[in-house]
């Protein structure tokens, strides 16, 4: 018979991180572990404050329901906290992880064996001018061949003044950029700021307006000079009726997928069911959760082939993480057999 319980863990960033909700200095995130015969399987709900569709009074209540009631197995519980997907995810990750021969081996493959790295973007955080241009030459530095790049708090022209020094070193053969304005823009204004940013190669902007606003950013979409990622645009979307409503009509040039907010890997593999039959091209990327949850994300995320850099360079930035054999070499992310996990401070 299964055991379960759920451990609280709160992770402390390194630096004070910026974005256009504001200044991140710690993220709180839970773990689901499961026992049965003397086995573990452990899973992380990645909860984002303000951010997760999920973010409610009664979390820690509905966590302890899915404890209280694992003997109905994962098919149920999935499906009865179909509007809680960072505990779907937990749940997904938990289950596979306990049937796993290693429970943090949950998709082995040439990544897992440590043959095969998956190409990542550098995170460029928001803050002063200074502080954003250090951060570039660090990951230049580093290896990255494509930095993302956060947009949206400080002065418009100051930010195209850092993209413009990057470009004139680099060109988008040497460096790909990316921009993530978090819904920064407001509709009147987002077309206009879309045509300067198309001027400097930028890959795609990630949502440039906030979500739910839909005619506008169908409207935005058709329009652009530079491709649309819809990011924030995909939370609190459940059935694949919807999901596939949204698409159809938005019709992004990109979305991006972060399981933790949108319901795990099923329903991750649902927007990508979705996004192909439209033509429509994705990527993946974690929402600061632990590095059990990165581990999770970045193993499915192997197995999907899918070549664009990806969004998984998040495991560093905190000063407690839980030790792994992830590690960020070169602009890709490796699975580094020789260094082994700890996970004394949740086991």
């Amino acid at each position: 018979m299964i055991k379960a319980s759920y451990k609280k863990y709160v992770l402390e960033f390194k630096n004070a991180s910026g974005t256009s909700r504001g200044i991140l200095k710690t993220k709180e995130t839970w773990f689901i572990i499961l026992e049965e015969n003397g086995k573990i399987g452990i899973g992380e709900t990645g909860l984002f404050r303000g951010l997760s569709i999920d973010d409610v009074p009664n979390y820690e209540k509905k966590l302890e329901w899915v404890c209280n009631n694992i003997h109905l197995g994962l098919q149920k519980l999935v499906a009865e906290v179909f509007n809680f997907p960072s505990i779907q995810f937990g749940l997904e990750q938990a289950f596979l992880s306990l049937k796993s021969v290693n429970k943090f081996q949950l998709f082995p493959s040439e990544f897992t064996k440590g043959n095969l790295a998956i190409s990542i973007n550098g995170l460029v955080w928001m803050g002063d001018k200074g502080f954003m241009k250090q951060q570039i030459q660090e990951k230049l530095k580093k290896g990255f061949s494509c930095i993302k790049m956060k947009i949206g708090a400080i002065n418009f022209e100051e930010e195209i003044n850092l993209l413009k020094s990057i470009r004139k070193e680099f060109s988008a053969k040497e460096i790909e950029l990316r921009v993530d304005a978090n819904g920064a823009f407001s509709p009147k204004e987002a077309l206009e700021k879309l045509k300067i940013l198309s001027e400097l190669d930028i890959h795609s902007i990630e949502q440039p307006i906030k979500q739910g606003q839909i005619e506008e950013m169908a409207l935005l979409c058709q329009k652009t000079p530079l491709p649309i990622a819809l990011d924030e645009e995909l939370i609190g979307v459940f059935s694949y009726q919807q999901k596939k409503q949204l698409l159809e009509t938005i019709q992004p040039q990109y979305i991006i997928l972060k399981p933790s907010l949108i319901g795990g890997f099923t329903g991750s593999n649902d927007w990508i069911d979705v996004a192909k039959s439209n033509q429509i091209n994705w990527w993946i990327t974690s929402a600061l959760e632990s590095n059990i949850g990165l581990n999770a994300i970045a193993q499915f995320t192997y197995t999907l082939n899918n070549n664009l850099p990806q969004g998984l360079g998040t495991g560093s930035l905190f000063t407690n993480n839980l030790d792994s054999p992830l590690e960020v070499k070169n602009g890709a992310l490796h699975y580094n057999n020789s260094k082994k996990w700890n996970t004394n401070l949740i086991l």
